[in-house]
């Protein structure tokens, strides 16, 4: 099989192309701004790195959030019109599944406990999703416990304390985990952060993957927004027409 993943979620822009579960073209680039301008040239850096054309795919894969609003429509858009021109199935993946696998794929084998992923949402505010950590062979996909969030940092450390989770045994990860250990203080000083803290588009590939093939019509993925956007539309201002 052979698929390209895209990601644009959040502060980096990266493409991924898996030949049978074997990495074979990867780019990714951080950075605040440009992601649109960047991604199909990487996408087709990528495949010319792994001697593919696009007529040569078999599934597409992208992140589709958390992120900011702009960054996961960026990806999302570009993914769904090449799976509309290329007529490919197309497999949605979120940030923080993303993230979590990352991570997981660092630790020791055997390695178990909780891996809390949270991503920097701005405001003082975290993405947020637990997962089990249980890597052993090849299984690196991560179980997610439950939903994902958005939560103060505080509020977080409270839910980890309501639900008496042993900190020996957490482990964080993702560019939310300073706000999270800035929130535990002294007791956070020992918990390690795995991974770069952003989702890439090799880890996208690889969890979408180990999905089946969703069934014909392909469905489009939808974004998983956890917030409402930032922008908001102008207030008239007395004696202006609205």
């Amino acid at each position: 099989m052979r698929l390209l993943a895209l990601d644009t979620a959040l502060g980096a822009c990266s493409a991924a192309v898996l030949i049978d579960g074997r990495l074979a073209g990867h780019r990714l680039e951080v950075m605040a701004r440009g992601h649109a301008e960047r991604l199909l040239p990487m996408a087709e850096e990528a495949l010319a790195e792994a001697g593919l054309g696009w007529d040569s795919l078999d599934r597409l894969a992208v992140s589709v959030g958390p992120g900011t609003f702009t960054g996961v429509r960026t990806a999302l858009a570009a993914a769904r019109g090449l799976a509309l021109a290329l007529d490919l199935p197309l497999t949605g993946i979120t940030t923080l599944a993303a993230v979590a696998a990352a991570a997981q794929a660092e630790g020791p084998e055997g390695s178990q406990g909780l891996l809390l992923v949270t991503l920097d949402a701005h405001g003082g505010l975290v993405y947020a999703q637990g997962f089990a950590m249980a890597r052993g062979g090849d299984a690196l996909v991560p179980a997610a416990l439950a939903q994902p969030g958005l939560h103060e940092p505080e509020a977080l450390v409270a839910l980890l304390e309501a639900a008496q989770v042993p900190l020996a045994d957490l482990k964080l990860a993702g560019s939310g985990a300073a706000l999270v250990l800035a929130a535990l203080g002294p007791r956070g000083a020992d918990i390690p952060v795995a991974g770069s803290g952003l989702p890439d588009a090799a880890e996208v590939a690889r969890l979408a993957a180990a999905q089946p093939l969703p069934a014909r019509p392909w469905a489009a993925p939808s974004p998983l927004y956890l917030r409402a956007p930032d922008a908001r539309l102008p207030v008239p201002r007395a004696g202006r027409p609205a």
